[in-house]
Parts: structure tokens; C-alpha cells; sequence
């Protein structure tokens, strides 16, 4: 019995640390996208992505897909910027809520704070960002995402 309590312990504790890994490997295109964003680094966002990425997001038209989602995404988000006096917008990542990978699809929760200045004024915004991602001959690139205040 004792043999096999400390079998079942050694393989929780391997099982733990390739859920790690695999969470690990599912993160680097989000952190990826995340950093691209923050420093104005296009390139580096679509790199991250899927070519047929869909976007959801709190600012109109609400919606981007393809392509060119995120170019798309980013120059609505520079519109609504200047009709709402908003500028240097900053995204950190929390520890996620939830990893689930399924073969070579995987779906994360993470929480977000966004901050910005509107009208000059620092603003600091709790948030949520839900992503699919799919595993390809380049690894995992994010598919879909979208954004909720939390």
C-alpha cells in the first residue's frame, strides 16, 4: 500500500509539472501578443496570431476578424482614443484562471489590468481576456480573443 501511495504522488507531482510546461508553452503567444501591444510592435502581435484571428472588445464596432484583424483592432482603438481623449494604453497579464488544452486547441482565462491616461489622467482598469489558441507546425498561436472589464 505504502508503494502505492508514494507512486500515486510521484506521478501527481510529474503530471503537475507537464501541466506547467503546457501552460508555459500556451502562454508564450499571449505574453508575445501582450508585449507587441505594449511597445507598439505590430510585427510582433500578428506573430503571435493566428492569420484568421477574431477579436471582441469594448470599443466599436466591437468586432475584427482576418488578416488584418489586428491592424484593424488597432487603429479603431486609435479612433476611439481620440474621441474619448485616450492615450498610452498598458496591458499586464495576472496569473491565468484557466488553461485547457485539448490536443492542439487550447482555451485560457486571464486576468488583465489595463492601464492609460484619459484627458492626461492615469486610469487603472481590472480586466479579463479570454483566448483560443491552435497548435500548428509553428507552435501555438492565438486564434481568437477577447476582452471584458472585470
Amino acid at each position: 500500500m505504502q508503494k502505492l501511495a508514494i507512486a500515486f504522488v510521484i506521478a501527481v507531482a510529474g503530471a503537475g509539472s507537464v501541466m506547467g510546461g503546457e501552460t508555459a508553452d500556451v502562454m508564450a503567444p499571449v505574453r508575445q501578443f501582450i508585449n507587441g501591444f505594449n511597445s507598439g510592435d505590430v510585427k510582433m502581435a500578428k506573430e503571435a496570431c493566428t492569420d484568421n484571428l477574431f477579436i471582441i472588445d469594448d470599443f466599436p464596432p466591437h468586432a475584427w476578424g482576418g488578416p488584418e484583424a489586428i491592424s484593424k483592432w488597432l487603429d479603431d482603438l486609435q479612433i476611439f482614443g481620440k474621441q474619448n481623449d485616450s492615450s498610452d494604453w498598458f496591458v499586464t497579464l495576472g496569473k491565468p484562471r484557466h488553461v485547457d488544452v485539448a490536443d492542439v486547441r487550447a482555451y485560457v482565462v486571464v486576468p488583465t489590468n489595463l492601464s492609460y491616461k484619459k484627458k492626461g489622467q492615469l486610469v487603472k482598469e481590472a480586466g479579463l481576456m479570454t483566448l483560443v489558441l491552435h497548435k500548428g507546425t509553428s507552435g501555438w498561436r492565438i486564434a481568437a480573443w477577447s476582452w471584458a472589464d472585470d
